[in-house]
């Protein structure tokens, strides 16, 4: 598939996710097979702008291409102002948040919230289509509540403003991750739609990404928690969906291995100590299905610098290295 000039290859993409989908994660993923990485959303207001979160999320030097910010408003001309200034600091596309299911956002109508005043959506899209010459994409659910699904009628709004991908989540926002994601809503959207459509919720394993991909007729499928702590599901879907053949799942070796590369990205990209405390969480994915991980957990996150996270890192990984080649 294409979203404007840019081929996506594989049709595999990482969501956004606050916190988490930051460019040392996004780099990773790519390097383990994501054909897109959309960046953890950035707030539209400018006041926001020159904040150290917010200079760490636009830094996209090295980022491989195509590289895709995510903005979040509620405003039509902030929005606008804000897909101009990323597009100047590096965004070669621009995806909208329509999806985003947090109270605190929800709160102040951004994410999820748009979908239910539709001549505002189309007021926000026409604005930051109109604001910027690459192309711009939109993230949505499948509406604010099971009784009033409405993603039908926004992919046709975004198509009419120019939208180029369109990607849903097969939750509504009174879902939030609860549940089970369903597809016959995104397999609605498909069908009404000519722009591409991205399905997204629930695909983690390369079975049910082929399943989810079969049964919508979706162009890609974008995996979102499923690549917490296992940036290499990209991989093995990719391998899935070409050959029909499932990849092992990676040995203790190459976790320790991914996972301490991470880690060192960490650390220099923040610094320390914010660095280790960001790393935190990944340490608790990447460790969660293995042996006496909680005892891991509660050691490496008493560390205080990088050194020392990497030091019980490389110790805990390095005996479970040893069970494994000994078993």
């Amino acid at each position: 598939m294409h979203i404007g000039p840019h081929a996506i290859t594989p049709t595999l993409m990482l969501a956004p996710m606050a916190g988490v989908t930051d460019k040392p994660f996004r780099i990773l993923c790519k390097r383990m097979g994501a054909g897109l990485c959309v960046s953890e959303m950035t707030i539209s207001d400018p006041r926001f702008w020159r904040t150290n979160k917010s200079v760490h999320r636009m830094d996209h030097r090295g980022e491989p291409e195509p590289v895709s910010v995510q903005i979040a408003g509620t405003d039509p001309k902030q929005l606008a102002d804000a897909a101009r200034f990323n597009v100047d600091h590096g965004a070669q596309i621009i995806d909208i948040n329509m999806g985003c299911p947090a109270k605190k956002i929800c709160n102040v109508l951004a994410g999820s919230a748009l979908m239910r005043d539709e001549r505002l959506v189309a007021d926000i899209l026409s604005a930051v289509v109109s604001a910027v010459d690459v192309p711009v994409t939109l993230k949505i659910r499948t509406g604010w509540s099971p009784e009033t699904r409405n993603a039908v009628a926004i992919g046709r709004l975004a198509q009419d403003c120019g939208i180029r991908s369109l990607a849903v989540h097969g939750r509504t926002r009174q879902d939030f991750y609860t549940g089970s994601a369903e597809y016959d809503t995104i397999r609605a959207v498909k069908q009404a739609l000519s722009i591409p459509v991205v399905a997204n919720g629930d695909i983690n394993d390369p079975r049910k990404a082929k399943a989810v991909l079969d049964y919508t007729g979706a162009d890609a499928v974008m995996v979102g928690r499923a690549a917490q702590g296992r940036p290499w599901i990209f991989r093995q879907i990719g391998h899935y969906l070409e050959t029909g053949e499932l990849l092992p799942e990676p040995p203790v070796a190459f976790i320790a291995e991914t996972l301490l590369g991470h880690l060192r990205q960490l650390h220099e990209f923040y610094g320390e100590p914010q660095g280790v405390r960001i790393a935190r969480k990944h340490l608790g994915w990447y460790s969660a299905e293995q042996a006496d991980a909680a005892d891991f957990r509660a050691r490496v996150n008493r560390a205080e610098t990088a050194a020392e996270q990497v030091a019980i890192t490389e110790d805990y990984f390095g005996g479970l290295a040893e069970r494994a080649a000994a078993a």
